[in-house]
Order: C-alpha cells, then sequence, then structure tokens
C-alpha cells in the first residue's frame, strides 16, 4: 500500500488496478464513467458500482473520460488535482483517516491523545532499549528510520485531535502540559519538543501501568478458568497445577492487599492434600478426581478472588491510580 498521504500521479485503468490488486478487491473497483451520472452510457470497463466508495470511504477521481482512482480520504477532492507538468490527476492516499467527518467533544479528544500518548511512549521505550543493547554491545548507538517514521506519525495524529478543539486551537506542548500528560508521559512531551527517544532518570508514573493491569487480569483469567474447569471437567488432573499458577500470581501481590494474603497462606495450607488427594495408583484408567469438599474449597478461593479483583480496591490499583485520577476528570 502507498505511504500515508502520499500524492501520486493518477495511471491508466488497468496500471492502477495491478498497483492495488493484492491488498483489497474493492481498491480495484473503479468509479462509474464521468458520463453515467448524467445518463451517459460510459465505457463498460470503467461502468463499476460507485457505492463502494461510499462505503468504503474510497474517494474517485480521474482525467476527463473516466474518474478512476480509488483513495481512502475522509474528504474526496473533486474537481480532481492535476499534476501542472504533466496533466495527470493526482490522488491522495489517507488509509488512516476516519470513513466520514466527525466532530469530537473535548472529553473524546483527552481519551485518543491519552491513547495515542501510550503508543508513543510503549514506542519509545522500545527504541531506548534497542539504543541501550547497541552501547553494551560496544556499538555506536543509531535511531532506527522506522522508529522515527512511526514516532512522527503519531505525533501528526494527536495534532490532527487538537484541531477538533474549540478556537484558539492549543499548542500540542500547551495541551500536554495543562492535561497533565507531560507528566504521565515525559518522554513523549521530550520527543514532541526535540524528536529523539530519550530516557528518565526517575522511573516515570505510567512505566508499570500495563505490567500491573496486566497481572490484575491474569489473576481475574486464571481464578474463573479454575472455578469453571472444576465443575465441569471430567478429570481434575491438571488442578494442582492450575493453582500452583494462581499462587504465583498471588505472589505478586503479596503484601498490597490483606484479603488476598489470606487466601493466598490458604493455598499453603491446603495445596499438599489437595495434591496428594488427586494421585492415582499406577495402572488404573480412572480419572483424578477432587473430593467433593475440596471442590467446594476452590469455587470459595477462586469466588472470593473474582470478586475482590472486580471491586478494584484501592490497595490494587494504587500502581494505576495516576491513570484512573486523569480518566475521572477528562475535560
Amino acid at each position: 500500500m502507498a505511504a500515508v498521504g502520499r500524492t501520486e500521479p493518477l495511471r491508466e485503468p488497468c496500471t492502477y488496478q495491478r498497483r492495488f490488486r493484492g491488498t483489497t478487491a474493492l481498491l480495484s473497483a473503479a468509479a462509474a464513467h464521468r458520463g453515467a451520472g448524467a445518463g451517459g452510457g460510459g465505457d463498460a470497463r470503467c461502468n463499476h458500482i460507485n457505492k463502494w466508495g461510499l462505503l468504503f470511504n474510497l474517494s474517485f477521481a480521474g482525467c476527463g473520460r473516466c474518474r478512476l482512482g480509488p483513495a481512502f480520504s475522509a474528504h474526496p477532492r473533486w474537481p480532481p488535482r492535476r499534476c501542472p507538468p504533466c496533466s495527470t490527476v493526482e490522488v491522495d492516499v489517507n488509509i488512516k483517516k476516519s470513513l466520514q467527518p466527525i466532530q469530537l467533544s473535548s472529553e473524546q479528544v483527552a481519551v485518543e491523545i491519552w491513547s495515542l500518548c501510550f503508543q508513543l511512549d510503549l514506542l519509545i521505550r522500545a527504541e531506548v532499549h534497542q539504543l541501550q543493547e547497541q552501547l553494551r554491545e560496544d556499538k555506536s548507538p543509531i535511531e532506527s528510520e522506522s522508529f522515527h517514521i512511526r514516532g512522527v506519525d503519531y505525533v501528526e495524529r494527536i495534532k490532527q485531535y487538537l484541531e477538533h478543539l474549540p478556537d484558539p486551537v492549543p499548542q500540542l506542548e500547551d495541551y500536554l502540559d495543562s492535561q497533565g500528560l507531560s507528566t504521565l508521559f515525559p518522554r513523549v512531551e521530550i520527543f514532541v519538543i526535540h524528536g529523539r527517544p530519550v530516557d528518565m532518570l526517575e522511573r516515570p508514573p505510567m512505566d508499570d501501568y500495563f505490567s500491573h493491569i496486566g497481572k490484575l487480569n491474569q489473576l481475574l483469567v486464571l481464578s474463573q478458568q479454575l472455578e469453571d474447569d472444576v465443575q465441569h471437567l471430567g478429570s481434575h488432573k491438571y488442578i494442582a497445577h492450575q493453582l500452583s499458577v494462581l499462587y504465583k500470581v498471588l505472589n505478586y501481590f503479596s503484601g498490597s492487599s490483606v484479603s488476598l494474603d489470606i487466601l493466598k497462606k490458604d493455598i499453603e495450607a491446603n495445596f499438599k492434600a489437595l495434591k496428594s488427594g488427586l494421585a492415582v495408583g499406577e495402572g488404573t484408567e480412572q480419572e483424578p478426581l477432587l473430593p467433593f469438599h475440596y471442590v467446594n474449597w476452590i469455587l470459595c478461593l477462586t469466588r472470593s478472588i473474582t470478586t475482590i479483583v472486580s471491586t478494584l480496591p484501592e490497595e490494587l490499583t494504587e500502581e494505576m491510580s495516576l491513570a484512573m485520577s486523569f480518566a475521572m476528570n477528562l475535560r
């Protein structure tokens, strides 16, 4: 696919269609003949269904005879722009623009920019890691070209969202400061100003956000899976293993939550007896099944964990407090 926002001369129908063949069948569809809209018959090879352009945001432009030239654009240009030297028609390929023009509220703009800052911050951290690896290998650190292309693209997309705000539209640096995003994402602020990936001497507050919320999600999913398996599987062969994995995740939150610490100690007290209860004699074909009282114990354990995590108590969300505070004060 051609680069975003790149302007290219329109080619002959067959050449243009070959260029985009394989990306999507719809991109090979041409606009109806220019005369067809006024009741003309049109050339048979150009008389394709124009409605696909409306459904999939294809902007059709063309020469005087045929409006061929699909391009993703939220703002189709008609009459088409022509290249002065050769008079060929040009199209803008904008694959990341929305299907139709939309107006966002200031709160929606804040959410979108917050999301893009998250993504750009992760990109910068990955590039910094690569540069540090090069230094450890006694190589001269060289920033990758792909990083700069993607980084600049993120910044441009953030600026496009700022255009939805009422006049006067703030500068990006001012907006990051006013919203507190410069505090949450200092690497992003430095990249916006200097265009360089820089690591921070002090660990930014959002660095642990994804790992922490990932652990919470892992704890919830493992509990729900164990609860389902102990009730519906015809064999409890792997229940002890699942319980040990759940215990390891609980260790991550050790000291953070009194309720989870109690459940963790409960597992320590019952694990060996539960595991021995699953032992099956050699040569027997009987599938191991837990005694009824252990099934009930696991159900109480997993449901308690699910309830605690689902309520997001303050002791479990301290690592996400800044992000949650930002989300509650979006404006």
